[in-house]
């Protein structure tokens, strides 16, 4: 009896240790993961990023449960997710469609001091959402925003009036990455045509651009070449 006491005492010392083993490997495993997918803040989590952070969690929380089985097993699929988010992080970098497919775009929830509503119900955000937003923010009334829009991340990107409370540049690029942003060319009232128009009279295309900025009629622009 008292032998068997000591070997139950033993198992269980040895399982413990596995378990701590397990969990400071997989500490410095993952650690180690996150450095290579790149510095990000958790509030900058993507669609994708959030994604490979749940499963890695399940998967590690499986193994260290399961001391029986092999840690093979558990570092094989991470090291996928891992693979996988460093590949569509560099296709998306090069890919503003396939940035936007996973990540979304922002939107326009305040317009020129008025609320999109449509853009809200399109989005499930709630008026309640929007002034818990606003009073994080420290503005007391939604009079005192001119724009504010629902990043991909959740977070509310908020401009205010200024002291006059006259009208500022919308604060959206027209082209970016080569790419027409057509609601932003909706916004401040104008279409493709009259920015492939303008564009031409400076011996530019829309494929030529890397950023254009409106303000005060004027395009402000940073093509492709002025990047290398």
């Amino acid at each position: 009896m008292f032998k068997t006491i000591i070997l139950l005492g033993d198992l269980i010392n040895m399982e413990i240790l596995q378990v701590l083993f397990r969990t400071s490997f997989f500490y410095f495993f993952v650690l180690l993961c996150y450095r290579l997918m790149g510095k990000r803040e958790i509030g900058q989590l993507g669609v994708i990023d959030l994604m490979v952070s749940i499963l890695i969690a399940e998967l590690i929380a499986i193994s260290i449960e399961n001391i029986e089985d092999s840690m093979f097993l558990t570092i094989a699929p991470i090291a996928l997710l891992v693979f996988l988010e460093i590949v569509l992080a560099f296709v998306s970098i090069k890919s503003r469609k396939v940035r936007t497919f996973f990540d979304g775009k922002p939107s326009l929830i305040i317009v020129n001091g008025k609320i999109n509503y449509n853009e809200m119900v399109r989005q499930r955000y709630s008026m309640d959402n929007l002034l818990v937003s606003l009073r994080q923010k420290e503005i007391k009334s939604i009079d005192e925003v001119e724009y504010a829009f629902l990043e991909p991340n959740g977070k509310l990107s908020i401009f205010k009036y200024n002291f006059l409370k006259l009208p500022s540049p919308y604060p959206m690029p027209l082209i970016l990455d080569g790419s027409v942003q057509k609601r932003a060319l909706k916004y401040i009232k104008k279409n493709e045509e009259w920015l492939k128009y303008v564009l031409n009279k400076k011996g530019l295309d829309i494929k030529d651009i890397f950023y254009c900025f409106h303000k005060k009629n004027k395009l402000y622009i940073i093509k492709r070449t002025d990047l290398k």
